[in-house]
């Protein structure tokens, strides 16, 4: 996908979210932050701040997955997923690594979301 084009589904995708979940346009975090919980699978509830940051990571390595740097190992005690790191992810620059999410976000909702 060309920038313009992931920036365009971007934007739309920020549009549906926004609209569903009755919320401002959210950014880059709350859409790992959404993501995280629906991997986590608990449903909606409280999280502390440090579990906010966990599920963030979840879902980075969840959508990093699509691209084979990461690898479901297992659920823990608790039902949290972890993820080992199976091949070295490039250093991308800044902008790179924005887009490179942004797809992957949008592939991600595309795949598990019914976005209307």
């Amino acid at each position: 996908m060309k920038a313009s084009e992931i920036n365009k589904k971007w934007t739309e995708l920020q549009r549906v979210i926004a609209s569903d979940f009755d919320m401002e346009l959210p950014d880059i975090k709350v859409m790992l932050f959404l993501i995280g919980v629906q991997e986590l699978g608990k449903g909606p509830q409280q999280f502390s701040k440090r579990q906010k940051e966990e599920l963030m990571h979840i879902a980075t390595c969840r959508l990093f997955s699509a691209m084979g740097f990461y690898e479901l190992k297992g659920l823990d005690e608790e039902g949290w997923p972890h993820w080992d790191l199976v091949k070295a992810i490039p250093n991308y620059t800044l902008l790179e690594q924005e887009m490179i999410l942004k797809s992957l976000i949008i592939d991600y909702f595309e795949d598990t979301y019914t976005l209307s």
